[in-house]
């Protein structure tokens, strides 16, 4: 399998490339149809949720930039 990248766009939607399956809640896949990118709506004003259609423009404010989650809490 390939990798898959996924890139958090600052005031926009999360792209998401190369090898990769997109399902709902209850398992059922969306179909891509052939697409290996995609761009997932974060600001919820999308009318093609959950993919991106750029209805973000000028309405959504975040600066995106990478940071380390603190480590994961032991199990216990």
């Amino acid at each position: 399998m390939a990798g898959t990248k996924i890139v958090v766009n600052s005031d926009g939607s999360v792209k998401v490339e190369g090898d990769f399956v997109i399902v709902d809640k209850s398992g059922a896949v969306y179909g891509l149809g052939g697409r290996e990118i995609i761009s997932l709506c974060r600001c919820g004003l999308s009318k093609n949720k959950p993919f991106c259609d750029g209805s973000h423009k000028d309405n959504f404010d975040h600066e995106a930039i990478a940071f380390d989650l603190p480590p994961k809490k032991p199990i216990a």
